[in-house]
């Protein structure tokens, strides 16, 4: 299994043309969706949400908004990951409200670390609150990607893109959104040449220390 996941990681890569006819199953997406959701995330408050895109029109229309990158018209789903705008005491609550009915515990117990991350909250700025959000978007995003690989699914990370243009055009404003990162899914192109190019890595002991 070790060997599996080690091979998976390193037959992925950043694909640059996608297969057009090739389509990411229903339930391979369900598998991308539940892993999404199953990322950590500070505090466990899962300040995002993800956009899943397979209207063809809408990719298209992304294309000059993500810096004429083609992948986002050629791949099977175009996933927009996303941060809350505000974290509000209202926000804070209703996660708390969740675990106590999904774990059963009392709010009694809860309720310290509850007005500790509302405080917290309340008085950091608000710059400070989205950097904060953004990193937990790339927890998502690597998650996302190894599952990808372990799912034999291509994928193409995408930071070269115009966040508010794509929330003006996705309406994610009047969600409480923001775009903070773009991933196409999809499978490779028979004639895309990155896909038989060498992984250019550093040496693992070029890149891990031990003490």
């Amino acid at each position: 299994m070790t060997q599996d996941i080690i091979t998976a990681l390193k037959w992925r890569y950043a694909t640059k043309k996608f297969d057009t006819a090739q389509k990411v199953s229903e339930d391979k997406l369900n598998i991308l969706k539940s892993s999404f959701n199953l990322t950590a995330t500070s505090y466990g408050l899962q300040p995002l949400k993800l956009v899943v895109i397979s209207d063809q029109k809408i990719k298209e229309s992304l294309v000059p908004l993500t810096m004429n990158q083609t992948q986002v018209s050629d791949c099977s789903h175009v996933f927009v990951l996303c941060t809350e705008t505000e974290i509000s005491k209202k926000y804070i609550e209703h996660y708390f409200s969740n675990v106590e009915k999904t774990r059963n515990t009392p709010s009694e117990i809860l309720k310290p670390f509850e007005t500790f991350l509302i405080d917290e909250f309340t008085r950091k700025p608000k710059e400070e609150i989205q950097n904060w959000a953004a990193k937990q978007a790339y927890l998502a995003l690597g998650n996302l990607l190894t599952v990808c690989a372990l799912e034999d699914i291509d994928a193409c990370p995408i930071e070269g893109f115009e966040p508010k243009k794509y929330d003006k055009f996705l309406q994610l404003q009047e969600k409480g959104l923001q775009s903070v990162l773009v991933l196409a899914v999809g499978y490779r192109a028979e004639d895309d040449m990155f896909a038989e190019m060498k992984k250019v890595r550093r040496g693992v002991e070029e890149v891990v220390i031990e003490m």
